[in-house]
């Protein structure tokens, strides 16, 4: 088979930054001559890029390369990213993959992926592993998108790595250091997504609050913000997970200067209690963190709050976590990411004492679940029967009617009749809120997968 004609399918799994990087892959295929088809199709190559943050998401990583082998047993199966990086060994042993790419290395997915396989044709033995000591790197790994499989918005990865070492988390050791972008390079990419089309920018990265901290630079990210807006085309520019402490006077009183800063700020918390978030080693007390969300709302009529939450992190007590459920109402987050503590091997919260038994991680979830619901309703009834804006993204039937869909500034869903609408996607629209359209948008949806996960 020509390799003009080889088909490449590829899968991703986990963060936005991982689905930036898969995007990426696909562009730098295609430009080789490979067609992307879908996953569910028979392909010759089928990419799967890994993720590695929680058991869960190992487990889908191999069961995304058994479905793979099981399609098409004859094509070669890739497999890149955070699980690549965990457990490469592992994956080659048991045959789940055919290539493994590890992070920092998946901007030379071609010439690697041709090189095997070359030496797959003339029967030679190939060294399908390529998998850096990611932890001794300080290179940022240089990966473009010239356009976004996204409807108006687009992503653009600024920064990789992190040096937090939280004792729960896996991704020091899968990502490495911190490593940032550059900003020309940056800016250049930013430009060329305006000049397709896209109206909105989400910035985005392994620890974004990190963004020129290895460059030595002051307000580098501030920097970014500023250079983004300043190019004409981009109407909205919204930021990824954020840490507490980036969240200063003059941070906020500069990006309230800067219009196209949506105020949709996602902090990253984990844990409303203190004694737990000392044993995560997070660097921050619940009244510190109170403080920057009321630093927020001083600068801004209603923004929208989001963050993370870890249940059932070792040790933690029945009066922990009703402390936790306490802060989270106390904030009024507009949403939350819930997650039941994942035991990662190599990480200091595995060996921890006081491991949590799986059923009350379950019914810890689903109560700070149900708090989620509540407050988002809260904060999404605050704009029933005001104008606003939205960023229309695609078609909605409703009620026997069309309706065009979109998001405001704060990442709330709204939509106009497409009768109505004086523009298609990409294009701004005025509506007013009623709770018709709020309950039929939302009927049926569960809690976790009305939105898309921007972070």
């Amino acid at each position: 088979m020509e390799k003009g004609k080889r088909k490449a399918a590829l899968h991703n799994l986990g963060c936005k930054v991982n689905a930036y990087e898969t995007e990426a892959m696909g562009q730098l295929l295609e430009e080789a001559g490979y067609e992307l088809v879908s996953f569910e199709e028979k392909a010759d190559v089928y990419l799967i890029n890994t993720c590695s943050v929680t058991n869960m998401a190992d487990r889908k990583s191999r069961q995304m390369l058994h479905r793979a082998r099981k399609q098409n047993p004859d094509a070669v199966i890739v497999a890149a990213g955070c699980y690549v990086q965990a457990a490469a060994d592992e994956i080659l042993e048991r045959g789940d993959a055919d290539l493994v790419i590890g992070n920092n290395k998946k901007s030379q997915l071609v010439p690697l992926l041709s090189d095997y396989l070359e030496k797959r044709e003339r029967h030679m033995e190939s060294a399908g592993r390529h998998v850096l000591d990611i932890a001794h790197t300080g290179e940022y790994e240089p990966m473009t998108l010239k356009r976004s499989t996204e409807h108006t918005r687009a992503f653009v990865k600024i920064q990789d790595g992190c040096n937090q070492f939280c004792s729960y988390c896996i991704i020091p050791y899968t990502r490495g250091r911190i490593r940032s972008r550059s900003l020309p390079d940056i800016l250049e990419e930013i430009r060329e997504l305006s000049r397709q089309g896209y109206r909105e920018v989400v910035l985005t990265g392994i620890h974004l609050t990190s963004y020129g901290k290895d460059l030595g630079e002051t307000d580098a990210l501030l920097s970014v913000i500023e250079g983004a807006a300043a190019i004409p085309g981009i109407e909205r520019i919204r930021l990824g997970s954020l840490e507490p402490g980036v969240i200063t006077e003059d941070f906020v009183k500069r990006i309230r200067a800067i219009e196209k800063v949506c105020p949709h700020f996602h902090l990253s918390l984990q844990s409303g209690c203190d004694t737990v978030l000392g044993r995560m080693n997070r660097h921050y007390t619940t009244e510190e963190y109170a403080e920057k969300c009321a630093l927020l709302r001083s600068y801004y009529e209603h923004p929208a709050i989001t963050t993370d939450v870890i249940v059932g992190f070792p040790g933690e007590t029945e009066e922990e976590f009703e402390t936790t459920l306490a802060f989270l109402e106390k904030i009024g987050f507009y949403e939350m990411h819930v997650f039941k503590y994942s035991r990662r091997k190599g990480t200091k919260a595995a060996s921890m004492e006081g491991q949590v038994p799986e059923p009350v991680k379950t019914e810890r979830s689903r109560r700070a679940l149900l708090l989620e619901r509540q407050m988002s309703e809260e904060f999404r009834r605050y704009y029933l029967g005001r104008e606003e804006k939205l960023l229309l993204e695609e078609p909605h039937q409703a009620d026997g009617d069309l309706y065009m869909v979109g998001f405001t500034r704060e990442y709330v869903k709204g939509a106009v009749k497409a009768s109505e609408a004086h523009q298609g996607p990409g294009g701004l629209e005025t509506v007013i809120f009623t709770d018709f359209l709020e309950k039929e948008l939302l009927k049926g949806e569960k809690t976790l997968d009305r939105r898309p996960d921007l972070y």
